[in-house]
């Protein structure tokens, strides 16, 4: 019998390089797709979006349809290669649509590069904005509106910044799945909000966390990938 070869995997070719206040964030080009790596540390590629859209589906399922909530807003956290913001824009139920981005270089990417061919249609919506800074500074903010009540508040918030609560990009993203992180987050969630947090594996020390936070519902929806152990989204509720 005939052994078959292997497919050979296309060689990467760098189609930007920056330099950053939080490090080396590198855009490279692998045959027909796109793949950002952040201080070497391979984040997405746009070869399967499957998890990027169940972690806003799984948001949006997980919201009470009907009176109250017509139109929830939505907070994703981190524009990666744009799949969950796509499929969020493709929502018609969702309202307001913000993405929390750190890095003016995925911005760029998004907004006058390559990657506009996965967000640029969401990113004309607009019920989209991007607002350019880091996703832990922006939870744990304690700004007050002339209301007396917390701004900029929502009724989802999407994270994605990491390879999940066990395996951070930098050193400071774990001060978002600290206590004080996922109060911050708790902060940011309108009433019956839902926290939905990406992650390459499940993590019962970040279930444990969220209980602990005073979320309640707290579950573990696995994601099947092609090849390996099962991404995964945790989710969990804010009190109403």
């Amino acid at each position: 019998m005939a052994v078959q070869a292997r497919p050979q995997t296309p060689h990467a070719t760098t189609v930007d390089r920056r330099e950053g206040p939080y490090g080396e964030v590198v855009l490279r080009e692998r045959g027909e797709h796109f793949e950002i790596i952040a201080n070497g540390c391979f984040l997405m590629d746009t070869s399967d979006g499957r998890s990027e859209r169940l972690l806003v589906d799984a948001a949006l399922d997980a919201l009470p349809a009907g009176a109250g909530r017509p139109s929830p807003a939505l907070l994703i956290g981190g524009l990666g290669v744009g799949f969950s913001l796509a499929r969020a824009a493709a929502q018609p139920r969702w309202g307001r649509i913000a993405v929390v981005e750190r890095e003016q270089a995925v911005i760029d990417w998004h907004r006058e590069g390559p990657l506009a061919r996965i967000s640029g249609e969401a990113l004309a919506d607009p019920r989209c904005e991007i607002i350019h800074t880091d996703l832990v500074d922006y939870v744990r903010e304690n700004r007050i509106g002339n209301a007396g009540t917390y701004q900029d508040t929502y009724d989802a918030l999407c994270l994605d910044i990491d390879n999940g609560p066990d395996w951070t990009v930098t050193d400071d993203n774990v001060n978002l799945y600290s206590p004080q992180g996922l109060a911050g987050c708790m902060r940011r969630l309108r009433p019956g909000g839902v926290l939905a947090v990406w992650s390459a594996g499940p993590s019962p020390e970040f279930e444990k966390a969220l209980r602990n936070a005073g979320f309640n519902l707290v579950r573990t929806e696995e994601i099947q990938v092609a090849r390996g152990v099962p991404d995964v989204v945790h989710l969990a509720v804010r009190p109403a």
